[in-house]
């Protein structure tokens, strides 16, 4: 499995707390499946990242799509393939 970052950025929407915790939900059933890397807000802009494993592009972005956040328009998202760098390969050298 690759490794994807999706980038949220705020949108006019304000989220209320309902639709945090819809998020959250989302987050904790992708950690279940075994998906979730990485998730939470930027302190120092608006906006946040949720690191997580797929296949490939396409499926990341569903999974991305399907994040109550983006598919009730309180966040964009963009897509990054992130190329790991760590002991096991010799941090990409």
């Amino acid at each position: 499995m690759k490794t994807f970052v999706i980038l949220l950025s705020h949108t006019e929407k304000e989220a209320k707390e309902h639709m945090i915790e819809q998020h959250v939900n989302f987050l904790r059933t992708l950690d279940q499946k075994g998906l979730l890397v990485l998730a939470g807000p930027f302190s120092d802009i608006p906006g946040g990242m949720v690191i997580i494993k797929a296949h490939h592009e396409e499926e990341a972005i569903q999974i991305a799509l399907s994040d109550p956040f983006v598919s009730q328009g309180y966040r964009t998202f963009e897509i990054r393939t992130l190329e790991v760098a760590n002991q096991q390969n010799h941090y990409l050298l």
